[in-house]
């Protein structure tokens, strides 16, 4: 079974930094935007931090003097059924609400509380209804067993006359309703909602690990569950349950993620701000990373909740979906959000251990939250399970903006398909399809949504593009800065494949600092007299150089002004005398890769494409119309190799290897929502922020992570090669190409966190 998920472009993901370092939240609409601002006016006013503080030295549940102001502020009521006074906003919403209760340590029972409200909103019945008002008003808190935050976990049944134990309930005062799941003979797994006097509690108060809560050790007996509310939709209820706790822990994370960034930019050492040094750095940049994965988890399950709200009850499809969406959310919430307040106690050093800052209490938070999923072991292990049954995401937007071209798009697509194999690039190219983000006529200059209208038919025809590989980012520099002539000349013959590309970038000594590049160029003149220049060095790590009719190359013309300045952007034909292709082996043993050196190889004139001494700027050009695309239902080449192997396997996975292949769905599935936020966010004229960078650094440790499992799960067999042995050595190189990941690191702490240089 494929779960579908439907991308909302009116809402984003919980707080994320775009590219000027701004913090920015889920909040898309000047309501939304006003609520949240609204919930940190008053939260500082509050001051719930200081509040979470006094529990810690003395439970005094302190929070209840919050709830009715929680109330008024719609945190309860947003989602709830509008039938039942509730505003019957978006979950999505809500998850922002409640991201911002969590980034400013609200205290109580908010999850509980938001999963009740809109559950029991949509419950038929007089108690129902009588309930719902009390949890909407804010008279009524509900509490929860802190274990049933886990999808994954197995519930045994419970005699329902006899003692029910239900461990550890955070929150849990005598006026509070009792939010549980229970399997009951006969009737399976369901959710109740036990209103005050409904059992009898026995609460044995311990010692929390939370400062936002107390906790109860509680056990139920003489329950009248006549008394009590059944939930219908077992499903929802709990998807509603984890996406809420995934929004607060994002809001944990974040705000760890902020008071470090903060901090490095103003503590010094050695007569320099801390966040100068590149160790600092990097531990901001892990700490984005793991925000942005967070934040895209609530998003995307914010949108599973969503779905559930809005379809039909039998609709099994959206209840995979949710499911799908809970177990990454727990599986990420079971670790990141630990890191990020672990690394915001190193980086504000001793300060960051006193009792009077913050940082212990986001750190007890996030913990407590690791302690209530059991560390997301259940969580992987079922997720991991779910990938072996070939269950998985396939994401779809909202195209309504474009859907009256698509008749239109269809029958172009249509007269592609019909056309032999052999000349379905010159349709596409003629068409525009092969490239419809490049501007008319090589293009169509098309807009995100009508890209993803065009791709959609075309997979659905099952026509395939052609891959224009370094042409992708050769041809719109050209398109964008050259000359008419040189677009004539070059962007046609592209499209039509008569034209092979490779890029003489990099340099033995010029790998992730380019800019350091030394190929001279020299004004000189060529064969028939010809005004151009004279290009001396040596270029490595070039594909296609073996290849390619043309090369996009960057040349020092000016060695007196600043690095990053005097290079120009040159168009070397690949047959000019001077040119030697030399094929690199890598430690895989093949040969992709090449050294090309250049003896004094001749350039025209009408080949350098935009200002001489202007190259830097023009390498880093792409398109204001970039290309946008979804990926399919893959979790990726890595994870398709490894689970055809373990379907080859003569033994099933051990639990602890289920999990471990868990985590690692979770960091690919989570990785696709990265991409589909990315996309939404374009769809709706926003800046997809640092998800980019991010997808960049989380994907590179999660490619190179599989196989190292796959081979580990071979045992002495993987002595021999194997497709698991091919891909561990051929990615060891994806943390270096296009810049190692230290670098990138760096420069994501500098461009996008602000950090000092």
């Amino acid at each position: 079974m494929r779960a579908t998920w439907h991308i909302r472009t009116g809402s984003s993901c919980p707080f994320q930094y775009d590219m000027q370092g701004n913090s920015v939240t889920i909040a898309t609409s000047a309501e939304q935007i006003a609520v949240c601002e609204a919930i940190a006016d008053w939260a500082s006013a509050r001051e719930t931090a200081a509040l979470a503080r006094a529990e810690v030295d003395e439970p005094g549940d302190r929070w209840r003097q919050l709830w009715p102001e929680l109330a008024e502020l719609g945190v309860f009521a947003a989602a709830a059924d509008e039938g039942r006074d509730g505003l019957g906003a978006p979950f999505a919403d809500v998850a922002a609400m409640v991201a911002e209760c969590g980034r400013r340590l609200v205290p109580g029972p908010i999850v509980p509380t938001v999963a009740a409200a809109i559950a029991a909103s949509r419950t038929p019945g007089e108690r129902a209804e009588a309930l719902t008002g009390d949890i909407l008003a804010g008279i009524l808190p509900v509490v929860a067993p802190a274990d049933h935050v886990s999808f994954g976990r197995d519930l045994p049944p419970v005699n329902p006359a006899g003692r029910i134990e239900l461990g550890v309930v955070t929150g849990w005062v005598p006026e509070a309703a009792l939010l549980v799941n229970l399997v009951l003979p006969g009737r399976g797994t369901r959710w109740y909602l036990l209103p005050p006097g409904s059992a009898t509690v026995d609460a044995q108060p311990c010692d929390g690990l939370d400062g936002t809560m107390s906790c109860s050790r509680i056990v139920l007996s003489g329950v009248d569950f006549d008394a009590a509310v059944e939930l219908p939709r077992s499903a929802r209820a709990a998807a509603i349950f984890s996406a809420a706790n995934t929004a607060y822990q994002s809001g944990v994370a974040k705000w760890c993620l902020d008071t470090a960034v903060d901090y490095a930019k103003v503590r010094t050492q050695f007569d320099a701000p801390i966040g100068s040094f590149q160790a600092i750095k990097h531990i901001l940049a892990d700490m984005l990373c793991r925000s942005e994965q967070l934040s895209a988890a609530a998003w995307d399950q914010a949108g599973a909740v969503d779905d559930l709200l809005t379809g039909a009850a039998d609709d099994l499809d959206l209840g995979t979906q949710a499911g799908l969406a809970t177990l990454v959310g727990n599986t990420l919430v079971a670790e990141l959000p630990l890191a990020n307040a672990k690394d915001c106690v190193q980086v504000l050093g001793g300060i960051g251990f006193t009792f009077e800052h913050d940082a212990h209490l986001y750190l007890r938070s996030a913990l407590a939250a690791r302690s209530a999923l059991a560390n997301g072991a259940s969580d992987r292990t079922q997720l991991g399970q779910s990938a072996i049954d070939g269950q998985r995401r396939r994401f779809s937007v909202d195209l309504s903006d474009v859907e009256d071209q698509r008749a239109g798009v269809r029958a172009t697509v249509e007269q592609i398909a019909a056309a032999p194999e052999e000349q379905r690039r010159a349709e596409l190219a003629r068409t525009g399809y092969l490239a419809p983000h490049w501007p008319a006529p090589y293009g169509l200059g098309a807009s995100p949504a009508l890209q993803l209208l065009i791709d959609a038919e075309l997979d659905q025809a099952d026509v395939h593009r052609p891959d224009l590989v370094i042409a992708g980012w050769a041809i719109p520099t050209i398109l964008e800065h050259g000359t008419e002539a040189q677009r004539d000349r070059f962007v046609a013959p592209t499209l039509a494949g008569d034209i092979i590309w490779c890029q003489l970038f990099s340099e033995p000594e010029a790998g992730s600092d380019l800019a350091s590049l030394r190929t001279k160029a020299v004004r000189g003149t060529g064969p028939d007299g010809q005004e151009g220049w004279r290009l001396t060095g040596q270029k490595i790590w070039t594909s296609q150089a073996h290849n390619a009719q043309w090369a996009v190359c960057l040349a020092r013309t000016d060695p007196d002004a600043p690095k990053h300045k005097g290079i120009t952007y040159f168009l070397v034909n690949m047959a000019s005398a001077g040119i030697d292709i030399r094929p690199l082996r890598e430690l895989t043993g093949r040969a992709m890769f090449n050294e090309v050196f250049l003896d004094d190889v001749f350039v025209p004139d009408d080949l350098v494409v935009g200002e001489v001494n202007n190259g830097w700027r023009l390498a880093r050009t792409t398109l204001a119309n970039e290309r946008v695309a979804m990926g399919g239902s893959s979790l990726g080449k890595e994870m398709d190799s490894l689970l055809k192997q373990i379907g080859a396997r003569k033994r099933p996975l051990t639990d602890g290897e289920l999990a471990e292949l868990g985590g690692l769905v979770a960091e690919a599935h989570n990785g696709r929502t990265l991409d589909a936020r990315a996309v939404s966010a374009r769809l709706s004229g926003h800046d997809p922020g640092a998800a980019s960078s991010v997808r960049k650094l989380i994907g590179v440790t999660h490619r190179q992570a599989v196989p190292d499992f796959a081979l580990r799960l071979l045992g002495v067999d993987g002595v021999a090669a194997s497709d698991a042995s091919e891909l561990f050595l051929l990615n060891r190189c994806l943390s270096i190409a296009g810049g190692t990941t230290q670098i990138l690191k760096t420069a994501a702490a500098e461009r996008i966190l602000g950090m000092p240089r």
